[in-house]
């Protein structure tokens, strides 16, 4: 199962990165959008709770990641005011554009010509 992270800036300028067992928070979040911060809590919760939900019916148990993951965002959340504002800077791993493949194992990796070894 896929796992990814998703980079956050909150409303004081901390950024954060969060975990998920699985890709589905592309399904719930997109990146470099702002949200307001109760949609960002509300969209993050059923994100991870989807991805809980996956991992259980894959493995038989549930991801404690996830749910630590939603813990924290929610306990965030909680602490600024109705109206602030979330940011999602990255997503990581993206997903790949509708016109394209995903990329091939090492892509994007340095090339070295034969001649010169790395640094």
């Amino acid at each position: 199962m896929p796992e990814m992270t998703v980079t956050v800036r909150w409303p004081d300028g901390r950024v954060e990165e969060h975990y998920s067992p699985s890709l589905v928070m592309h399904d719930h979040l997109r990146p470099g959008m702002t949200y307001l911060i109760e949609d960002f809590a509300r969209r993050a919760q059923a994100a991870l709770d989807e991805a809980g939900e996956r991992v259980r019916a894959k493995y038989g148990f549930s991801c404690t990641s996830a749910a630590e993951s939603a813990h924290r965002i929610k306990e965030l959340a909680a602490a600024y005011p109705s109206g602030a504002t979330v940011d999602v800077l990255v997503m990581h791993p993206p997903l790949p554009s509708a016109d394209s493949a995903w990329p091939a194992p090492n892509a994007g990796a340095p090339s070295f010509p034969k001649t010169q070894e790395p640094r």
